[in-house]
């Protein structure tokens, strides 16, 4: 979007509903904050497919999508709110696949396990790996990217190349910000180190998710314009709109939350334009949450 056309703050989905034909939807920060899922969003989402919208989940989860859709169940999120869903984590299988039998150096936490599983894979460590598979920190709730440097000093000394599985910087666990691979992949990139990012705001994502609505539609192609990116992230969820060619919403009392002030500033004041406008990336439409109206 062009930074002097006007940002639309929509009160709910329902008024731009009928421009476009797909959501790319992200889930954390968006139907769910890793603790309860948000009703409303949910029910947004099913509304929009009850009117013959397509609705594909995108998310940099570094899990496979079964495993997404399990944590969605568990949430209780209705299966009819989606009709699909692409992970960071599957184009992360996809790449491990084709480097079979190659030594790797896995930095994440045992739950993140499961992007390897079925796959002929070699752990190893720092000295004897031949690349890295970065899903996240092995402890979330009390390690920083700074705990890493060590590691990452030694890696780049011996010129590994790193596969990100997560570009999140943070995602929102409850009411805390947690760190995620993207912070660890980023303090890698600022030292020299090589690293290819599966999932948003990069286009293998975006490309994997317009194939697999277009495969739902019995169409060759998604027209773009009809198209609605939506997530509560300006680096991954906006910025990777923007890359692709998208339009996109903001979801705002998200992981901006605190930088937009929402707790005391309302959804359209000057402050929230203000930050808007200072962004790298900038979204076609702004929502304090997903509801329907």
């Amino acid at each position: 979007m062009k930074s002097h056309e006007p940002i639309h703050f929509a009160a709910g989905l329902e008024e731009v509903a009928t421009r476009y034909d797909v959501i790319l939807c992200d889930v954390w920060g968006v139907i769910h904050n890793g603790i309860e899922a948000s009703q409303p969003a949910y029910q947004a989402l099913m509304r929009f497919r009850e009117a013959g919208g397509c609705v594909i989940l995108i998310t940099n989860a570094p899990r496979p999508n079964s495993a997404v859709v399990g944590q969605l169940d568990r949430l209780a999120v209705p299966r009819s709110a989606y009709d699909a869903v692409i992970t960071s984590g599957d184009l992360t299988r996809r790449i491990i696949a084709e480097r079979k039998g190659e030594a790797v150096l896995h930095i994440g936490p045992e739950r993140d396990k499961p992007i390897f599983a079925g796959l002929e894979v070699r752990f190893a460590g720092v000295d004897e790996a031949g690349y890295v598979v970065c899903s996240g920190l092995y402890d979330d709730t009390r390690e920083t990217a700074k705990d890493y440097a060590p590691t990452l000093e030694r890696l780049r000394a011996r010129r590994l190349w790193m596969l990100c599985a997560n570009p999140d910087l943070v995602v929102e666990r409850g009411n805390q910000l947690i760190p995620c691979a993207g912070s660890i992949a980023q303090a890698y990139e600022e030292l020299g180190g090589e690293v290819f990012y599966a999932g948003k705001p990069h286009r293998p994502i975006y490309e994997a998710a317009l194939a697999a609505a277009a495969k739902l539609a019995g169409r060759e192609r998604i027209e773009p314009s009809r198209v609605l990116a939506l997530g509560d992230a300006i680096r991954t969820d906006i910025a990777g709109a923007a890359k692709f060619g998208l339009p996109s919403l903001l979801v705002a009392r998200g992981i901006h939350a605190c930088e937009l002030k929402l707790h005391e500033n309302e959804l359209a004041s000057g402050h929230v334009q203000d930050w808007l406008g200072r962004q790298s990336a900038r979204p076609d439409i702004v929502m304090d949450r997903l509801v329907w109206s």
